[in-house]
């Protein structure tokens, strides 16, 4: 028999095969990717079981928390490594292995000097429906949001971020309008599974900017004064209305906010910079 003929043979046993009702297989929901060695670890351990463990998560914040790349420092901010979003927030790693990752708060304020402040949606994976400060998330280990020179990587994540989670255009905050005034290093749990454990960048920016919420990231936003914000935290601490404020956001309000708010009036941001020292709060 010919080779051609064995290959139509092949072909048509192939056919009767691929129509059987025993092997009929389900399309995939998954679009096609291409994934590094560590991150098909990632799927083939943990992310296989996301279908039992985590049926509910929306699926958006599933694939980011698969795609996405932290970056894994230690406590003086030297880079150790990166692992998946997942497993950089569960609690089991934080606690067993001290994973911490790499992250920035950035706080934007409009020229009458209000601070935008956003309630996470209720589809975040941690502290969902709190409020926060105006965008907060994590620098991805790639080579633009690795820069080390004047927390430039941080600064391109920021900018990234503001997009992704409010619709602000890269126009309205330019990279260089940024300032990192400090870093905090924290540890707070979100529930018996999540949590955060974060060496967290403070990136300040005074612009006046056009918001278009990400609904799968934002549930609502606000410009709040120093009086408003008062009032937000008092009935947080009261149990009013539900209000949870995010711990981050809570470091940053008790120990920091209010008398740097007075250098964002003054426009002398640059006096409070300091970037040497890690608060571990």
């Amino acid at each position: 028999m010919s080779a051609a003929s064995l290959f139509n043979l092949s072909l048509i046993r192939f056919r009767s095969l691929s129509s059987s009702r025993f092997l009929r297989l389900p399309q995939s929901p998954l679009r096609s990717v291409s994934i590094s060695p560590r991150k098909f670890r990632a799927f083939s351990g943990a992310a296989m079981t996301t279908d039992a463990k985590d049926a509910g998560m929306d699926a958006v914040q599933r694939r980011l928390m698969f795609e996405d790349e932290c970056i894994l420092v230690d406590e003086t901010d030297r880079v150790v490594g990166h692992d998946s979003k997942y497993n950089c927030h569960l609690m089991e790693n934080i606690e067993a292995k001290n994973l911490l990752h790499r992250a920035f708060s950035v706080f934007l304020f409009n020229s009458n000097y209000e601070l935008l402040l956003q309630q996470r949606s209720k589809a975040k994976v941690t502290f969902p429906l709190v409020w926060t400060n105006t965008c907060c998330s994590h620098p991805l280990y790639r080579d633009s949001e690795l820069i080390e020179e004047n927390a430039l990587g941080v600064r391109n994540a920021a900018q990234r971020k503001l997009l992704d989670e409010l619709g602000i255009v890269a126009e309205d905050v330019p990279v260089e309008e940024f300032t990192p005034l400090g870093r905090m290093l924290y540890k707070a749990p979100s529930d018996g599974k999540w949590g955060e454990h974060e060496l967290d960048y403070l990136l300040f920016i005074v612009r006046d900017v056009k918001v278009e919420p990400n609904p799968d990231e934002v549930a609502e936003i606000k410009y709040v004064s120093r009086e408003g914000l008062k009032e937000l935290v008092r009935k947080a601490d009261a149990g009013e209305e539900g209000l949870k404020l995010s711990p981050w956001f809570r470091l940053v309000v008790d120990n920091f906010l209010m008398k740097w708010w007075d250098h964002v009036e003054k426009g002398t941001l640059g006096e409070a910079v300091d970037m040497k020292t890690i608060h571990k709060l």
